[in-house]
């Protein structure tokens, strides 16, 4: 990155946050033309050039032709709700939409327009898009508005004035109506936010010569707002729902930004969020040397394609950013075709080649022994060097009241020698558990969403005392970290505990490739039961106050420094018979529960001590 680009990302990241009050027409400058949204005029051209000098991106443009022909041959979508959503069928029209469009403009196919045409309009016949659900809605005018504007001149005038209509009277007008009653998802801090106003944003600029009106309220209210949905990146780029939903969330800020951007010329200076264009590279840091996120909250372990960091890459000048995603486009692109849904979670593929940022040979970042983000979700990591193999202590505060939470402040995961040996649950489909009757949204402190088991504290790698649901409004902050001699940071999770103690202190170190945990309790009852956990999806025997962990030839060595009579056990991540938890097939639960001693104080000191070969 060159000197000019750093000082300017350094100006950036420190700016105030994009809370634009800014008077003016938000349509002003709204480009006559089409297609606008996305792209410049030049966009077409420009990538049959780029295609002709890289055989990667030849070869994925070879792959989306293939996906564009196979879903040509496939029905039209219909509306079939998954419980309470119709957010699938959404995401299904944007996928198809988008190759078609970019497809036909790449092989100047009109065939695919045509296709593409028939599937608009089947979507624009549905009698709404689901606006109680309004992500539904949000997803599908984002298809809609896409195709109108990439295929306009293939359109016939009927149905660009059905398609034209459908984006007002089935997804600005319920919009507005949302927004005109001032709460909701237009005030929240959450993904709803930055999807909602971002294909509400699309949608508006679509339609804006024919719909000034709505177009324009639209804008002005995604202009007054949007800053909810950027004020969580703040101060250090870490977006507390997770990495699975930076990526939901961020993609459609990055599409809100482009298309604005690309249609009028001012993105309302969104970029300049803290912690917003930051946000790319925290996304590398939550992913360990063993290719696993720290997968907190309702997040998945496996980093999967995402678009948005070819956009990151391409505005900050950082090829490094996508040096993961070239190789998930590898092991993608050597896929068949093999269900009905080619890429189904990675609907935005056919905005990588025009986001595209070649696999170059960059310098590598440096190597951060050590880094805090902090931020309502803050999260510390450490590693003891840049090799593959590296130990990789991450940990987290935070609090179970945030969206999308679970009840794991003070939980870690640990990488070392390429395994992932401390981890975190699965997340659980929604609909499983919401169509047998779980209000799963229920987060109180007695709320039905902690009756989930992997969202409990029990099964997360923290502590529990007498087997309580932590405290769900405490909030638990990682004040610093300590870098001599090794690094450490220290945890106050007393709040956590309300009643129960009158302190708790969890610190994490890393020494060398060696982590250490350790858990100060002052003020205990005699009659308290602490339980330390560890969840593994490794082999473990436990043995007296040692376990051995085993996977792939290497393993792991915990040992319990403290106290000194501490037994581990082990048993199966297996949730109670219920009915509506799933399975945790191969998830191991490992505890210490230590004698409470009369003075009501305890330390818990566990060592994990990586052991390249066969345990001792």
């Amino acid at each position: 990155m060159t000197a000019l680009r750093i000082f300017t990302a350094c100006l950036v990241l420190a700016a105030p946050a994009a809370r634009s009050a800014e008077p003016g027409d938000p349509l002003e400058k709204l480009r006559t033309d089409h297609p606008r949204l996305l792209i410049e005029p030049n966009a077409w051209s420009r990538l049959k050039q780029n295609a002709a000098a890289d055989a990667d991106l030849r070869a994925l443009l070879a792959k989306l032709e293939e996906d564009a022909r196979w879903l040509a041959d496939q029905p039209p979508l219909k509306r079939e709700m998954i419980g309470r959503r119709l957010l699938d069928v959404s995401r299904q029209a944007i996928q198809r939409i988008l190759i078609w469009s970019l497809i036909r403009h790449h092989l100047d196919d009109a065939s695919l327009a045509a296709r593409a045409e028939k599937e608009m309009l089947a979507l624009a016949a549905f009698p709404d898009w689901n606006p109680d659900h309004f992500l539904d809605t949000a997803e599908m005018t984002t298809a809609l508005a896409i195709g109108l504007d990439w295929l306009h001149a293939d359109l016939s005038p009927a149905a660009r004035t059905t398609i034209r209509e459908a984006i007002v009277q089935k997804g600005l007008r319920p919009g507005l109506e949302i927004i005109r009653g001032g709460r909701g998802w237009p005030k929240s801090t959450n993904n709803w936010n930055q999807v909602c106003f971002g294909g509400l944003t699309l949608g508006a600029l679509a339609v804006a010569e024919s719909h000034p009106a709505e177009a324009r309220e639209i804008l002005t209210a995604a202009r007054k707002d949007i800053h909810h949905g950027l004020e969580p990146y703040a101060p250090d780029g870490i977006y507390p729902e997770g990495p699975g939903y930076w990526i939901y969330g961020t993609s459609y800020q990055c599409l809100m930004i482009s298309a604005l951007e690309s249609a009028t010329g001012n993105s309302w200076d969104m970029t300049r969020s803290p912690g917003f264009l930051g946000s790319a590279r925290v996304q590398t840091r939550l992913l360990g040397p063993s290719g696993s996120f720290f997968n907190f909250f309702d997040c998945q372990e496996s980093p999967s394609i995402d678009p948005a960091m070819f956009w990151f890459a391409r505005k900050l000048d950082d090829p490094s950013l996508v040096v993961t995603q070239h190789d998930l486009l590898t092991h993608a692109l050597k896929k068949p075709i093999s269900s009905e849904k080619p890429y189904r979670e990675n609907r935005f593929m056919a905005l990588i080649p025009l986001w595209w940022v070649k696999a170059s040979p960059s310098p590598a970042p440096a190597h951060e022994a050590a880094w805090l983000g902090q931020g309502p979700n803050p999260v510390g990591i450490f590693r003891s060097s840049p090799e593959p193999d590296a130990s990789w202590l991450a940990f987290k505060g935070g609090s179970a009241s945030l969206s999308h939470a679970h009840a794991d402040a003070g939980s870690f995961v640990f990488d070392a020698l390429g395994i992932r040996w401390a981890c975190d649950l699965r997340h659980q489909n929604y609909h499983s558990l919401e169509s047998k009757g779980i209000r799963l949204w229920d987060s109180g402190q007695n709320g039905q969403r902690w009756t989930v088991y992997r969202t409990h504290n029990r099964v997360h790698n923290t502590l529990t005392i007498d087997d309580d649901l932590h405290q769900v409004k405490a909030s638990i902050r990682i004040p610093k970290i300590d870098r001599t001699p090794a690094p450490s940071a220290t945890l106050e999770i007393t709040d956590l505990f309300p009643e129960k103690l009158a302190s708790a202190h969890r610190t994490f170190e890393l020494d060398g490739t060696r982590a250490i945990i350790t858990d100060q309790i002052r003020g205990l009852d005699a009659d308290s039961r602490v339980t330390w956990n560890l969840t593994t999806a490794t082999r473990v025997t436990a043995k007296g106050s040692e376990a051995i962990f085993q996977s792939g030839g290497k393993s792991l060595l915990l040992r319990v420094i403290s106290p000194a009579d501490a037994v581990v056990t082990t048993s199966p991540a297996t949730p109670p018979d219920d009915g509506f938890n799933e399975p945790n097939p191969g998830r191991t639960l490992v505890r210490i529960q230590p004698h409470t001693p009369a003075s009501g104080n305890l330390e818990i000191k566990v060592e994990l001590i990586p052991q390249n070969g066969s345990p001792r």
